[in-house]
C-alpha cells in the first residue's frame, strides 16, 4: 500500500507541494506578523550564491553540508541588510533591495562561468519543476521515495517541532519583543532561528518548486489567514490548510488546462487571498463597505433627529420636517434621504404623522443627548 502511494506520480507531485507549503506557512505566519515577509524574497534569491559556492568547494549539489552552506547565505543576506540599515544611510527596504540582487547576480555569474555543464540553472532556481520530482528517488525503509519528498519531510518535521516547542516564546517575541527580552526569551535569537529555518526550507525546496512558489507559500497563505482570524494558533492552522488546498486544487487545474503545475499552485494561493480580501468577515472589503454604510446611516440618523428636534413645535415645522426638506435644505440625494428615514423609522426614532416626520420618545432622547453634549 505504501509502495503504491509513493509509486504514484500524481501523489508524489501533490505531496511535494504540500510539504513545501506546510513547511513555509509554519514559518511564514510569524514572518508576516513581524513585518519581515519580504526577507523571504531576499533569502530565496541569495541562496543561489551559497549553492554555487558550496558546489565549487565540494563538487556536490546535495547533502547536509550543501544545505547548511546555502542556508547560511540566506542568513548572511539578512545580517548584511540589517547592518546596512543600521548605518542610517538607507532604510531597511532599500538595504534588502541592495544586498540580495548583488548576491543573486554573483551567483548567476558564477553559474555561467563555472557550472555550465552542471544540473543547475537560473530557471531551475526560480521556477523548479515539480512535475519531475518522481524521477530522482532514494530508498527509505525499503521503499523508493522521491528525494524531494524525503528531504522536505525532514524539513517539515524540524519546522513543526521548532514551532511547537517554542510556541510560547515565539508568540511573545512576535507581539511584544521588549517584554520577551525582559523575560529572557532572546527574541533576537528566535528571529535569526526563524530566518535560518526559512533559508533551510528554501534550499530544500528550490530544486523541486523553485523560489517563486516557495515565496508564494511563505507569504500568501499566512497573509490570507491573517484576514480571517485574530488568533495566532488558528492563523497558523489556516495558513497550512490554505497551502494544502492550493496544492491540491492547483495540480488538478493545471492538468485540466495544461499549464505549469507550480505556477497554478502559486496562482491558487492568490485566489484564496483574493476571496478572503473580498469576503473575510469583519476585515474583508465587503464587510468594510457594509460597516461603512451602516456607520454613515447611523450618522445620518443622528443628523435627522437633530434636524427634526430643532424645528419641532416651530412655525417652520411644516416645511422643515419633511422628506423634501432633507433633499432641498440638507442637500442629500433623494435615495440617501429615503434610506435615512427608513433607518430611523426601523430604529423607532421617528414616525410619520399627518404627513410630517416627527420624533418618537427614543428619537427625542437621542436628540437631547446630542444637544446636551454640545451644550456641555
Amino acid at each position: 500500500m505504501i509502495a503504491a502511494v509513493f509509486g504514484s506520480i500524481p501523489a508524489m507531485i501533490i505531496l511535494t507541494g504540500v510539504l513545501v507549503g506546510a513547511s513555509a506557512a509554519l514559518l511564514g505566519s510569524f514572518l508576516v506578523l513581524r513585518g519581515n515577509a519580504m526577507l523571504t524574497d531576499a533569502i530565496s534569491h541569495s541562496i543561489v550564491f551559497g549553492i554555487i559556492v558550496v558546489w565549487l568547494l565540494t563538487g556536490h549539489m546535495s547533502g547536509p553540508v550543501q544545505v547548511l552552506g546555502a542556508a547560511l547565505t540566506g542568513v548572511l543576506t539578512v545580517v548584511l541588510s540589517e547592518l546596512l540599515a543600521r548605518s542610517r544611510l538607507v532604510k531597511m527596504d532599500a538595504a534588502i533591495g541592495l544586498v540580495f540582487p548583488a548576491l543573486f547576480a554573483a551567483g548567476v555569474i558564477l553559474i555561467s562561468i563555472h557550472a555550465r555543464n552542471v544540473h543547475i540553472d537560473v530557471d531551475t532556481v526560480l521556477l523548479g519543476e515539480i512535475g519531475f520530482v518522481w524521477l530522482h528517488t532514494v530508498t527509505v525503509f525499503g521503499v523508493r521515495v522521491p528525494v524531494a519528498v524525503a528531504t522536505l519531510g525532514v524539513v517539515l518535521a524540524v519546522n513543526l517541532a521548532f514551532v511547537l516547542v517554542l510556541w510560547k516564546e515565539l508568540k511573545l517575541a512576535t507581539f511584544d519583543a521588549g517584554l520577551a527580552a525582559a523575560l529572557g526569551f532572546l527574541p533576537g535569537a528566535l528571529h535569526y532561528a526563524i530566518l535560518t529555518l526559512t533559508s533551510v526550507t528554501a534550499v530544500a525546496a528550490f530544486d523541486a518548486v523553485g523560489a517563486i512558489l516557495f515565496i508564494a507559500f511563505v507569504i500568501v497563505p499566512p497573509a490570507t489567514a491573517y484576514l480571517l482570524t485574530r488568533r495566532l494558533w488558528l492563523m497558523v492552522v489556516l495558513a497550512v490548510g490554505l497551502s494544502v488546498a492550493a496544492c491540491v486544487s492547483g495540480y488538478f487545474l493545471a492538468l485540466r488546462w495544461n499549464v505549469s503545475i507550480g505556477g497554478m499552485m502559486a496562482s491558487m494561493t492568490g485566489v484564496w487571498f483574493a476571496l478572503a480580501l473580498l469576503f473575510a468577515p469583519g476585515r474583508g472589503l465587503f464587510a468594510q463597505a457594509l460597516r461603512w454604510r451602516t456607520e454613515r446611516l447611523d450618522h445620518d440618523c443622528r443628523v435627522l433627529v437633530a434636524h427634526l428636534f430643532t424645528h419641532e413645535d416651530t412655525p417652520a415645522m411644516a416645511e422643515e420636517n419633511t422628506l423634501r426638506a432633507l433633499v432641498d435644505h440638507l442637500r442629500w440625494p433623494e435615495p440617501r434621504a429615503r434610506a435615512t428615514v427608513l433607518r430611523a423609522h426601523d430604529r423607532d426614532l421617528i414616525e410619520r404623522r399627518d404627513g410630517l416626520l416627527t420624533l418618537r420618545p427614543k428619537g427625542t432622547a437621542v436628540a437631547r443627548a446630542i444637544f446636551g453634549q454640545r451644550d456641555h
